[in-house]
């Protein structure tokens, strides 16, 4: 093999193998599905967009199927691993699997979810086969967490990919699809099926890709405008005034709807992140 040579990407029997290594039983409670099909995460490779100048996040690794496919194109992958056995293994696999991009391969045994910072130069992509029980909590926290997120492609189960990427008014739009829209915009990037798991999930996966924005110019904190956004869904199908209540004063509510320009009896479904943006600039400044 010349030194040159691209990643050779984990096929079935490769990732069994590697997990028969382990004694690995794949469980639910970390969501631990693994994809045994080279075509699918170069796939997710492509659609992300990454190339050579990219320092991509990884997060749930793995065995290391998408980290190899992630190797072929970045210029530098930190994979973030909550499991010590699957962390202290990858970077063997990378070893044997890519000689010639060990090198630019770091992991990092950590919980995504409460990680301070990647090592290395600032990441620009974030790619990555999502726990399916955490993978909103991981995706807001990592936005927040790194500005230098330029874009990303995250697979998630479909019904959170449907959420992610809701827009207003749609029957499927809340929590998610606002705080998401404060950080990027964000799209639906394909379905991937079940059968290029092991084990084979109960549900759908979707594809969400994102691409960073300048959050809303507001007087008001993202903390704020995340409460207002908290308040406005914790009782869905009830009218704002009632639901804001929760935060302020029925009369600091009026005034501040007021001066949004919203109807007091509007719902949250129907506002976008900048309906939100002035309502919590209108009750801070109350």
């Amino acid at each position: 093999m010349s030194t040159s040579a691209g990643p050779r990407l984990l096929g079935p029997a490769d990732v069994r193998a590697l997990a028969a290594r382990l004694d690995l039983r794949p469980t639910k409670q970390r969501g631990q599905n693994f994809v045994i099909d080279a075509n699918t995460v170069r796939r997710i490779v492509r659609e992300s967009g990454v190339g050579p100048d990219d320092v991509v996040v990884e997060v749930g690794p793995g065995l290391g199927s998408l980290t190899l496919a992630l190797l072929e194109v970045a210029g530098r992958v930190v994979a973030i691993e909550v499991d010590d056995k699957l962390a202290g293994l990858l970077p063997e696999t990378i070893a044997d699997h890519a000689p010639a991009q060990a090198n630019r391969f770091e992991v990092v045994l950590a919980d995504a979810m409460r990680i301070e910072d990647v090592p290395g130069p600032p990441p620009t992509a974030l790619v990555a086969n999502l726990p399916y029980n955490v993978s909103v909590p991981v995706l807001l926290h990592l936005l927040a967490l790194l500005p230098s997120l330029e874009r990303g492609l995250v697979m998630v189960q479909s019904e959170v990919a449907d959420r992610l990427a809701a827009p207003p008014g749609s029957k499927v739009y809340g929590v998610p699809s606002v705080k998401a829209a404060w950080y990027a915009e964000v799209r639906r990037a394909g379905a991937i099926g079940r059968n290029v798991f092991w084990p084979a999930p109960n549900v759908d996966s979707g594809l969400v890709a994102w691409t960073r924005r300048e959050p809303p110019a507001t007087s008001a904190t993202r903390q704020e405008v995340f409460a207002v956004v908290d308040a406005a869904f914790a009782h869905r199908r009830k009218a704002l005034r009632g639901v804001l209540r929760s935060l302020a004063s029925g009369e600091a509510v009026d005034a501040a709807l007021a001066a949004a320009g919203i109807d007091p009896l509007a719902r949250g479904e129907s506002l976008a992140i900048d309906d939100f943006v002035r309502i919590a600039e209108g009750l801070t400044a109350a």
